[in-house]
């Protein structure tokens, strides 16, 4: 659906995005991630048409952003971190100035306002003046003008910032519904909401991609065999010191006892070392069976700390979180 190619950013002699290159498959809801100041809101302006490249090309259902940027803009809809609302006016009057602007005319407009107020929801507070709404709806209006026109692409940049809790849940499951019939593209520092909402993450760190994947995948390709959960059926603080006596291990965390007998460890080795046959022999040895032996698989923030530092373990254990 998008293609983006060699995109480079310079800003004088700062280069906010350097050579990125990824693309966007059709129907997913994608999260979009990186530190500050990663690139992410510059690539975000360059793929709506809002900003120019020095170098690349980015490609919207076929139509380059910068040589045919009326009919790829036709197909995205696009929520800024602060939305483009006129205050003095009703959800509904905007809404008719912003369809009017992507070229609706008519029956077609009046339809394509009555579907967006629907599907946002803000049917009660349409004929109120957006400077009265709450935040909440506020950013609903925004995501309203975004849907104006059908686009087959939805970018929304920090939907839910400075939203109370209770709004927080009402725009995620907007944002859930709109990935049924839309490409969604969702930036955010919130990476709970990113897991609770995405099916995909790409992840960009100093104007360069890191990751473009499901959490799921990342996960797995990133846990390594030094870090394990086992449950080993056995006396515990025997099994605990059998354990801690393997060569390269630096911690064995007795997690909780599953049942009579049967105790879950988390085991953290060396980084690097493969201690699955070690665990596998020295139990064997005393006829202890192993019933689970995994990876530990990653939260997103760790993920997101890994990709984005190069040294996840070294920079938790010397209490650098970045």
């Amino acid at each position: 659906m998008i293609k983006v190619e060699h995109l480079t950013k310079c800003y004088g002699d700062f280069m906010a995005v350097e050579d990125l290159s990824f693309e966007i498959d059709e129907g997913h809801v994608y999260g979009f991630l990186g530190p500050n100041g990663a690139g992410k809101s510059t690539t975000m302006n360059i793929m709506t048409g809002c900003l120019s490249a020095t170098e690349g090309k980015v490609t919207i259902g076929g139509c380059d952003i910068f040589e045919q940027p009326q009919q790829a803009k036709r197909m995205v809809g696009y929520l800024p971190e602060q939305p483009p609302l006129y205050m003095n006016e009703t959800p509904v009057e905007y809404l008719r100035f912003v369809g009017s602007a992507k070229g609706l005319k008519g029956k077609e407009l009046k339809e394509q306002v009555e579907m967006v107020i629907q599907k946002t929801k803000i049917e009660d507070v349409k004929n109120r003046l957006i400077s009265a709404l709450s935040k909440g709806y506020k950013q609903r209006v925004g995501i309203a003008q975004a849907l104006i026109g059908n686009p087959n692409v939805i970018i929304l940049d920090e939907p839910t910032v400075g939203l109370d809790p209770k709004q927080i849940i009402e725009i995620r499951t907007l944002i859930k519904r709109l990935g049924k019939n839309h490409t969604v593209i969702l930036s955010s520092h919130i990476l709970s909401e990113v897991q609770a909402v995405c099916d995909r993450i790409v992840v960009i760190d100093k104007g360069k991609l890191v990751a473009n994947d499901t959490a799921e995948h990342l996960s797995h390709n990133l846990s390594a065999d030094h870090k394990l959960t086992v449950q080993i059926e056995g006396p515990a603080k025997e099994v605990q010191s059998l354990l801690s006596g393997i060569p390269d291990m630096v911690e064995v965390h007795l997690n909780r006892t599953v049942e009579k007998n049967v105790t879950e460890y988390e085991l953290n080795a060396k980084e690097g070392a493969d201690i699955r046959r070690e665990v596998f022999k020295r139990m064997a040895s005393r006829n202890y069976p192993i019933l689970l032996m995994r990876s530990s698989e990653l939260t997103l923030e760790e993920i997101f700390l890994k990709l984005t530092t190069g040294d996840f373990y070294g920079n938790i254990e010397n209490g650098a979180k970045k």
